[in-house]
């Protein structure tokens, strides 16, 4: 891997070599795009099958966080950072108290957070070492658990995508099915139930499903007969890649909005369903709600403040939805375009992020 050339080709900033031998540390902190502010995006641990593949992940990721960010309207770039590792064994105090030093030495250019493999509990022995981490206890002044914040992010932007389809964004009387019923999930229920949707559900977690059904009177189905549900709306909140050449032809529901990662498998399927009038609610649009919570206790965490403009999300997928019919694209195209003026628009007027005096962190 030619790692300027890859480095130049995707407008990447910064790529940082974070080594400990004490502590086993190897990690990759990636920094894609600082034309809003500094780079936000968590911290995963994985045994990955080479250094280059931890590597072209880390890149991978960070520039998706460059665009949720944008997207979002934050005032943040986009970076990530990879563990090389397995986080049932490899994990010790040493190695995130060396972590933390790293990212204090880039004064504020990055921020981290919790991701797949490590825990609230890591980020806090991180903050040992610096005020440039999110996602920490309560105790310490964290927003706590970002699952029912990012729940009700999804809900606003169902509802913004029911609007363009069926004229209001009232979802009573609409018929959900909703994959998965993890933290989101049910939370994202609760809210469909209280304003009067019906809700088929599908999880591979029995209990979970049982308590949907008793608590929002939901009907259940087994997971591979969702995606041909008759529905209006189809909530991904599980898998990702669950948009693709075997679900698409299933699809009843003129609307796909839901909480899951990276639900197209291929941006060809982003296209086909386009081409079918089915209204797409990009994922990382709609699902933005956690990154919008934490990025709030960089202010100094106040819950109203941060859900004001979770609601934004129903604003945003509007917008998305409107650049689409404007430029005649698929929404997943008009969630990377949105993205891009914005930044662009920035650029013409800020340079990279760097710290000084007037962008120190207000809990400091």
């Amino acid at each position: 891997m030619e790692i300027f050339a890859y480095l130049e080709k995707y407008d990447y900033e910064q790529m940082v070599l974070c080594q400990d031998k004490q502590s086993g540390l190897k990690a990759i902190i990636a920094i894609h795009d600082t034309t809003l502010g500094p780079a936000l995006g968590g911290t995963r641990m994985w045994t990955y099958s080479s250094e280059e593949a931890a590597i072209e992940d880390a890149l991978r990721l960070a520039k998706g966080m460059t665009y949720k960010n944008a997207a979002a309207g934050l005032n943040l770039g986009g970076g990530k950072t990879v563990i090389i590792g397995d986080p049932r064994k490899d994990k010790n105090e040493e190695m995130f108290r060396a972590f933390g030093r790293y990212i204090q030495g880039l004064n504020g250019r990055y921020i981290t957070a919790e991701d797949v493999g490590t825990t609230v509990a890591d980020m806090d022995i991180i903050h040992e070492e610096t005020d440039y981490v999110t996602g920490i206890s309560p105790a310490f002044g964290s927003s706590g658990n970002p699952s029912p914040v990012t729940a009700f992010g999804v809900y606003r932007g169902i509802k913004a995508a029911c609007k363009a389809v069926y004229g209001t964004d009232s979802l009573e009387g609409k018929v959900v099915a909703v994959q998965g019923v993890g933290n989101v999930a049910y939370n994202l229920c609760r809210h469909l139930h209280e304003e009067g949707a019906k809700l088929i559900v599908t999880d591979i977690n029995k209990d979970a499903v049982q308590r949907a059904i008793e608590e929002f009177s939901a009907e259940a189905v087994n997971p591979d007969d969702i995606y041909a549900v008759e529905c209006d709306i189809f909530a991904p909140c599980a898998l990702g890649a669950v948009i693709n050449d075997e679900t698409i032809p299933q699809f009843k529901a003129k609307v796909i909005a839901g909480a899951a990662n990276n639900q197209l498998k291929e941006t060809k399927h982003g296209d086909i369903i386009h081409e079918l009038g089915i209204v797409y609610a990009p994922d990382y649009v709609i699902n933005a709600g956690g990154v919008i919570n934490v990025a709030d206790e960089l202010s100094g965490y106040n819950q109203e403040r941060a859900l004001k403009k979770v609601e934004q999300i129903y604003n945003n997928i509007e917008k998305v939805i409107q650049i689409a019919k404007r430029d005649s694209i698929p929404t997943y195209m008009a969630a990377d375009r949105m993205a891009e003026e914005r930044i662009e628009r920035m650029r013409n007027s800020r340079s990279q992020f760097l710290q000084n005096g007037h962008h120190i962190l207000s809990r400091r």
